[in-house]
């Protein structure tokens, strides 16, 4: 369904180590910065990306926006969270734990990044 999913980032470099760790948990390869001084995670499911604003504004978050990371297990997930909070992030919400709802049990786990945006990573539980 998405091709790519970009965030503004206020300090790149801050937001580039805090995604390297946090994605490496999850087996992604470092991103790379182009000429424009975005930073690239790609791979075959889609494209991640940082950029400052082109309207020169600083970067926020969105109120209710979330982005998912997909967990190969919960321990993928508190790997993640752990290289968040040890990397720029913060924790919020709930700490990493089962959610369950009608016909649905998720293990998430969610962190603020360096630019405040929320972000979550996500197992389904079988």
């Amino acid at each position: 369904m998405f091709s790519h999913i970009m965030l503004g980032a206020n300090d790149i470099d801050a937001s580039k180590q805090f995604y390297d760790a946090t994605l490496g948990a999850l087996g992604i390869n470092p991103g790379t910065v182009d000429a424009k001084g975005r930073c690239f995670y790609r791979t075959k499911a889609g494209v991640f990306a940082l950029s400052k604003p082109i309207d020169g504004e600083p970067a926020c978050n969105g109120n209710g926006s979330t982005v998912g990371f997909a967990a190969e297990s919960p321990e993928a997930a508190d790997a993640w969270h752990k290289a968040g909070l040890a990397n720029g992030g913060v924790a919020c919400e709930d700490p990493p734990g089962v959610r369950e709802g009608p016909g649905v049990k998720l293990y998430l786990a969610y962190l603020r990044d360096p630019a405040g945006n929320k972000i979550c990573a996500l197992h389904r539980v079988a």
